[in-house]
């Protein structure tokens, strides 16, 4: 399965058809297919070969989309980069994924010039800017880049099964990232499996406005490109300017992180009637609480999916028509994967047990990238150890509990975050909130509470401690403090960092 050959097919046989926008750009797949192959030609020019590895460090533009299908058409590794890394990681990932090529912003010079001597396996002419072309000397530009090479179809490169598609680092929220590495086959599977859990045609048209970089993006982006549809890119997320194309390009599929999600249900633009083309409101990257989740299904009903999934390889989906059914559930397995809930004994639990989520599918990574060690860890009689803590109903139906990590052990007795965040989402005052475990001499860990405030709302930490601890089903969940912020760090994916979080607030 080589997924490089599916721009070609849709370049041949629905050629006129729009691909992608970005910006002000529109380009139909026959056009899409010449800027591909520019970049693929150059890329092979260049000296890089079937299996070697370049990287970008690129905010959503058409060069990070033109990257990625130019590496399926020639057998080279791609390997995203957060645009949001400072020297020290960025240094570390590019030595750790051995690239020998790197495209950057070119907000990005001055760090290439602080890192690249500490990057022997990137030549001089390896750095390449997109951007502006006035940037400084001593760099190739991307348009010199591509300049005068063929827009046609390149050769062959003989790709299977087994052969990389790309290395994608871990958000690194619980230790240090690590590369996941994933096939050709297993980017095909992303293709059929989540196209089918979409509904997806090729009359679909996709809007995405979060960064491609994670692996997240590639739920939609694989899928798009499989059916043949359109694919709408935001430069960066703004909850007006999402609620403007949904209802100006006739969006069908759009999926968001929750903290986007509530931007778009809290805008002053937001009217139920501006989303009537839309067939799919799709949450992943953290569990969307149930406060938004029963306004959502309100609002806009039969449209909302929930995805709970690692980029290691597992999945569930809570399909639309089950989205008030099982209200809190993250839904069930997909076609060809198994699950099982398992003591901490490796015994298996009994429905409504809670234990640690493992599972296995078409999807499984081979593994870490050079990290044999972690990935005998973490797959395990190929049963691939999340790290999660959760429970199947009498139905087979997950209930995310929370990632074992951030459980907080107060006193002896198992604390679960989301429990407590469940309530806190109901204040009237709270946009968002999280909660996490700080040290305490007494018991060990408390809760503690992390909330952003609507727009014109306020609260003391006094009443907001006051009205959660009246509120929680047990003594251990009462939350010991609060910490206002206006926006909550995050990482490129959008999720929360609550190690960042719980840092400051044990500094205080």
């Amino acid at each position: 399965m080589n997924i490089g050959l599916l721009l070609p097919r849709h370049a041949r046989y629905r050629g006129d058809h729009t691909a992608l926008v970005v910006g002000s750009q529109r380009l139909t797949y026959q056009q899409l297919n010449a800027v591909v192959n520019r970049l693929a030609h150059a890329l092979l020019d260049a000296g890089l070969k079937k299996g070697d590895k370049f990287a970008t460090v690129l905010p959503n533009c058409l060069e990070s989309m033109t990257a990625y299908w130019a590496a399926a058409k020639t057998g080279l590794v791609i390997v995203p980069l957060s645009p949001l890394l400072q020297d020290t990681g960025l240094t570390t990932l590019l030595r750790d994924s051995d690239t020998g090529l790197v495209f950057g912003d070119t907000a990005f010079v001055d760090t290439f010039d602080r890192i690249r001597g500490n990057l022997g396996a990137i030549p001089d002419d390896g750095y390449i800017l997109v951007g502006d072309p006035s940037s400084r000397p001593g760099y190739r530009t991307y348009a010199s880049f591509v300049a005068g090479v063929s827009a046609d179809d390149p050769a062959d490169p003989g790709l299977g099964d087994d052969d990389t598609y790309n290395i994608m680092y871990s958000s690194g929220t619980t230790g240090l990232p690590k590369g996941i590495v994933h096939t050709h086959y297993i980017r095909a599977m992303y293709c059929m499996l989540f196209a089918q859990a979409w509904r997806m045609t090729p009359e679909s048209v996709v809007l995405h406005a979060g960064s491609i970089v994670f692996n997240g993006a590639m739920i939609d982006l694989m899928s798009w490109m499989f059916v043949g549809g359109t694919y709408i890119l935001h430069e960066t997320f703004h909850a007006e300017r999402v609620i403007e194309d949904i209802e100006k390009e006739k969006i069908t599929h759009c999926i968001m992180v929750p903290t986007q999600i509530i931007a778009v249900l809290n805008s002053p633009a937001f009217d139920p009637k501006k989303f009537e083309s839309l067939e799919m409101l799709q949450n992943l990257g953290a569990p969307l609480l149930l406060e938004h989740k029963h306004k959502l299904n309100e609002v806009l009903p039969g449209r909302f999916y929930e995805l709970y999934g690692l980029t290691e390889g597992f999945f569930t989906i809570l399909d639309k028509r089950d989205a008030k059914r099982k209200e809190g559930s993250v839904g069930g397995c997909s076609p060809f994967f198994e699950i099982r809930i398992l003591q901490e004994n490796g015994e298996e639990c009994a429905p409504g047990e809670i234990g640690e989520i493992v599972g296995k599918g078409p999807m499984l990574m081979p593994g870490y990238y050079k990290r044999p060690d972690l990935t005998r860890d973490t797959i395990i009689g190929g049963w691939l150890h999340t790290g999660d803590a959760g429970y199947l109903d009498g139905d087979g139906y997950l209930f995310l509990v929370d990632r074992i990590k951030d459980m907080i052990i107060s006193g002896g007795v198992n604390v679960y975050p989301k429990d407590i965040e469940e309530v806190i989402s109901r204040h009237q005052a709270v946009r968002e909130v999280t909660v996490f475990g700080a040290a305490d001499e007494k018991w060990g860990e408390v809760p503690i509470a992390a909330v952003t405030l609507k727009e014109g709302q306020s609260v003391s930490r006094d009443t907001l401690v006051g009205w959660t601890n009246d509120r929680v089903g047990a003594k251990f969940q009462r939350i010991q403090g609060v910490a206002f912020y206006d926006e909550f760090p995050r990482n490129v994916a959008g999720k929360t960092l609550k190690r960042e979080m719980r840092e400051a607030y044990e500094k205080q």
